[in-house]
């Protein structure tokens, strides 16, 4: 008999005594109970690895009914949360999977398709109002076509993006009125048509649900009006054409704004509702078996690249905790100085694959720039430059351009002697000059990524010191980072900076156009001129710090897909959260969920065709990793505070971290959601690989995929986009070919790059099923 239908059968009979003994017609002896128990288990333990039945209460007081694999509920269960929440439908190890239904105590309730805990797939919600959504969902959120019926009679059919209306579709009123036309964040947003029930007609642009611009409305009798729309009456201006019958009565005047006033008044979109509590944010009790397991076995780490096997893990891993439905269900372990991600079951053993070491995060990333230091006075000048050149007065920034302020001579010099001047003030430090290269140019792209000048001029120039980082790479430049991590300067070749110039026009057109490049955000370029008699030059220029996040950054990586040098010198043990990682140390593949990737996919070739037309090459894509697991409860720094720190830069400053919850709460809920962009924040999934040993000097770039998944926030972007293929890079292309392939150096002509790179990165990201 297998050990699933013999647990079925004892399973029964335990029931009907419980049941029995709920309605008063039978009380079951203690030793019934444990019986039960004891021929369960023992059925357990010769069925280990196989799917039985069972139902339980379980410790916190909920129930479950259904089928198990080991102590996850694994098949068809229904399960009962104390809070009244129910889910009765299919399961994967412990997470809803497939076909299910959930119910809320409210009254509301999903049936459809759930995917690692959430509601994704198509589906129907009903709300505890009446209102019903019937179409796709994508983690919790209706994403891609869906049709909402609205408790008080309104309909939208159309699509969605993340939990809101975007793209085309058509919402009608109860009163019979409908808009037909383009959405944007959940409000009409472009091209479309309003349609009364009187017969009136509006067709042109919308903006935040109201006309504007170009736009004409017509009336049942055959007169229309034509112009530019705009709920400021300063800004309205139009023609009214009256019809025939108008003309006879000599009625020739009408007011456009009775459109906004009287026309729209009751055409107002209903709120996206909100659900108290997910399916992904149920916490799920497990069955704790007891199973005998042997304490001597332990388990082996390994690097992330599967080179050097660490010593054995010294401390033994904890109890178990509730793990969220929509991670892992997992629970992760720590010692005094790292913590260990990995997949362990009840008792608190490995399930699977080799747990993975990530150093704890304690320290803040570089050294405070302080009085006495090397480049203390560079820096006193870089942040008076600053202030000055932001806060000059001028005509209001605007995105309409001419082609004379892309000239790379637009460069203004300014002298700032140390007793000041009519436009700048004194200070502490030697006279320098002070050069901003095309200035109106980086006003509009400080406007285009929507930073505020004072917030800006506050990060840069406050009175927080800049923090000095070591150069990451082999170029010999310096970074710095203002103090509350938004940004970072980097020194600047000569050659770099005319590169920046020539491609700055095509790189404006760029990222206007696409609002999701991953490409660098340039702020502002520059140059200081010391006094004396070196009359050295510093460039320098100011960009976007990509891992500027509450989330603690476990892994970076930066990835080209070229293999010659491209592995870290560094030790297992030597490596820290601050250290970037190269192709071959790369041990995972990245999943992103579907519309994510295909998105991601066409922002990437977007990028490199832009950077192949602008012959740049040795770009890289640097790879940021949270890994969820590793978040705990305890010990936490709460969301959006610091640790109070001081100018001398204590190394017991920590780096603030969202806690669990938070993070759920930010994931889960449609304000989170809007924290979400390409790169930016981004849920995902990442399996681990392993490198299988190969024979001659042929080198594996990506591994195996292992079957281990862990629970991810990702943050990437294309950096290092100025180096053009000059003659220096030529001869280093010429020099390595004669060591090695061709194919496994970074220095190519920027169209063998861009095909390479992009091949490269379309399989370490991939869609995630």
């Amino acid at each position: 008999m297998k050990a699933w239908e013999a647990t079925i059968r004892i399973t029964q009979a335990a029931t009907r005594r419980r049941a029995n003994t709920i309605f008063g017609t039978q009380g079951p002896s203690q030793t019934e109970e444990e019986n039960d128990q004891e021929q369960i288990e023992h059925v357990e333990d010769q069925g280990n690895g196989e799917i039985f039945h069972a139902e339980r209460f379980l410790p916190n007081g909920d129930y479950y009914s259904g089928y198990w694999l080991d102590n996850f509920p694994h098949g068809q269960g229904k399960y009962w949360w104390t809070d009244g929440c129910m889910y009765f439908g299919d399961w994967f190890r412990g997470k809803t999977m497939g076909k299910g239904t959930f119910s809320w105590p409210s009254g509301a309730m999903y049936e459809g398709t759930f995917k690692s805990g959430f509601m994704d797939g198509d589906g129907t919600y009903t709300g505890p109002n009446g209102g019903r959504y019937r179409g796709s969902w994508v983690m919790n959120l209706k994403h891609g076509h869906g049709v909402k019926e609205y408790a008080n009679g309104d309909c939208y059919d159309g699509e969605w993006c993340r939990g809101l209306q975007e793209g085309h579709g058509r919402y009608t009123w109860k009163n019979g009125n409908y808009y037909v036309g383009e959405w944007k964040n959940g409000t009409i947003f472009g091209k479309g048509k309003m349609y009364w029930t009187n017969g009136n007609v509006y067709e042109g642009n919308w903006e935040d649900g109201f006309p504007k611009g170009n736009g004409t409305f017509r009336w049942t009798d055959g007169s229309f009006y034509v112009g530019n729309w705009s709920k400021d009456p300063n800004e309205q201006n139009g023609t009214f054409y009256p019809s025939g019958s108008l003309l006879e009565g000599g009625n020739l005047e009408w007011d456009p704004q009775q459109v906004f006033n009287v026309d729209l008044i009751e055409c107002t979109i209903c709120p996206p509702e909100k659900v108290p509590i997910l399916p992904s944010q149920k916490k799920l009790a497990l069955w704790r078996s007891s199973k005998a397991v042997d304490n001597n076995i332990r388990q082996r780490r390994m690097s992330l690249d599967g080179r050097i096997e660490a010593p054995p893990v010294d401390r033994e891993f904890g109890r178990i905790r509730l793990s969220d439905v929509a991670g892992t269900s997992a629970s992760t372990s720590y010692n005094s100085d790292d913590s260990i991600v990995g997949l362990q079951d009840s008792d608190g053993y490995m399930l699977r694959g080799s747990p993975i070491r990530i150093p704890k995060v304690v320290k803040r990333q570089g050294q405070t720039i302080s009085k006495g230091h090397k480049n203390y006075e560079l820096m006193l000048n870089l942040q008076l430059g600053v202030r000055v050149s932001v806060g000059r007065t001028g005509p209001p920034p605007s995105l309409d351009l001419k082609p004379s302020a892309f000239d790379p001579r637009e460069k203004y010099w300014t002298r700032f002697p140390p007793e000041g001047s009519k436009i700048t003030p004194p200070h502490p430090s030697c006279e320098f000059r002070w050069k901003d290269y095309c200035p109106k140019v980086f006003r509009a792209l400080r406007m285009l990524f929507k930073v505020d000048a004072a917030d800006y001029m506050i990060s840069i120039c406050g009175n927080d010191a800049l923090r000095e980082l070591c150069s990451p790479g082999k170029s010999g430049s310096f970074f710095y980072l203002t103090n509350d991590d938004r940004y970072m300067i980097k020194t600047m070749k000569k050659a770099e900076t005319k590169v920046l110039l020539r491609m700055l026009s095509a790189y404006f057109n760029h990222v206007r156009a696409f609002e999701n490049t991953l490409v660098t955000k340039y702020y502002g370029l520059h140059c200081v001129k010391l006094s004396g008699p070196a009359q050295k030059k510093v460039r320098f220029v100011i960009m976007g710090n990509l891992f500027c996040t509450n989330y603690s950054i476990h892994r970076r990586f930066d990835l080209k897909g070229s293999t010659f040098g491209r592995m870290t010198d560094k030790t297992e043990s030597e490596i820290e959260s601050t250290t970037t990682l190269k192709d071959l140390d790369l041990n995972f593949i990245f999943r992103l969920q579907k519309t994510w990737f295909q998105e991601f996919r066409r922002q990437i070739d977007r990028d490199c065709e832009f950077m192949e037309q602008e012959g740049v090459m040795d770009y890289s894509l640097l790879v940021g990793i949270h890994f969820r697991e590793a978040d705990t409860t305890e010990d936490q720094t709460p969301s959006g505070s610091r640790t109070p720190i001081d100018n001398g830069g204590s190394e017991n400053e920590t780096v603030p971290r969202l806690s669990r919850a938070d993070m759920d709460q930010l994931l889960l809920d449609q304000a989170g959601w809007a924290s979400i962009k390409l790169g930016i924040n981004m849920p995902a999934r990442v399996e681990r690989t392993e490198r299988k040993p190969t024979e001659g000097e042929i080198i594996q770039l990506i591994g195996e995929p292992t079957g281990e998944l862990y629970d991810v926030i990702l943050f990437f972007g294309v950096i290092d986009i100025l180096q053009d293929y000059d003659i220096t890079k030529k001869l280093e292309h010429a020099y390595k070919s004669m060591q090695c392939d061709p194919n496994s150096i970074s220095a190519v002509d920027p169209k063998a790059y861009s095909r390479r790179f992009r091949d490269y990165i379309f399989k370490v990201f991939i869609e995630d099923n």
